[in-house]
């Protein structure tokens, strides 16, 4: 296990390699994802982190089981940050006719919550309440509605980006980390005589 004082520099450190390496290629783990797809993996994402960590104590959520790893609590906080800004993104371009957004990193973004703070079970409540109201709003929306576009600076070329591409962002990105929770539950359950 990390000291707990090393565990924010790296997963700063962590996070700010992630970000630089997923702006090389525009930001999208997976280009080819479907409206559909996008639809079904942003609601899957908090059912299964609770179905993953359901029979874990907080202690265990907040443990570092590998040097440069992340805790369980880690990445739910930036999964949060990231749902915050993507989902935000989503929301803006729907509801304003091509907007101009500033980028907004999600590091930055977690910097400014209090969600490393938080307890697990009640901030992943929290996400899943927050992702019912994003749900809420995309499912309904026509083909159309998701070519939406948005102009985004701060990042730096001026870019042009529509609500699928946020949605395919948030989604693929939030797959890996469902994928690095349940390595981090799977090493918990090994360690059980």
């Amino acid at each position: 296990m990390i000291p707990v004082p090393l565990v924010s520099l790296t997963c700063r450190n962590l996070l700010t390699q992630r970000i630089r390496a997923l702006s090389q290629d525009g930001g999208v783990p997976n280009k080819t994802l479907t409206i559909e797809q996008v639809l079904t993996l942003l609601g899957e994402t908090p059912r299964r982190l609770l179905a993953l960590t359901a029979d874990l104590e907080p202690a265990q959520l907040r443990a570092i089981p590998h040097r440069d790893k992340w805790s369980a609590h880690h990445v739910l906080a930036h999964l949060r940050a990231c749902a915050d800004v993507w989902g935000g993104c989503m929301v803006a371009i729907i509801a304003e006719d091509a907007p101009t957004l500033r980028a907004v990193n999600p590091l930055t973004w977690l910097e400014k919550t209090d969600y490393p703070a938080l307890d697990f079970k009640p901030s992943l409540r929290s996400f899943a309440t927050q992702r019912d109201a994003l749900l809420d709003v995309l499912r309904p929306l026509p083909a159309d509605g998701w070519a939406r576009t948005a102009t985004v600076t701060g990042a730096g070329k001026v870019l042009e980006r529509n609500v699928l591409f946020y949605g395919r962002w948030l989604a693929g990105h939030e797959r890996s980390h469902v994928k690095q929770i349940e390595s981090i539950v799977a090493t918990f359950h090994q360690r059980v005589p």
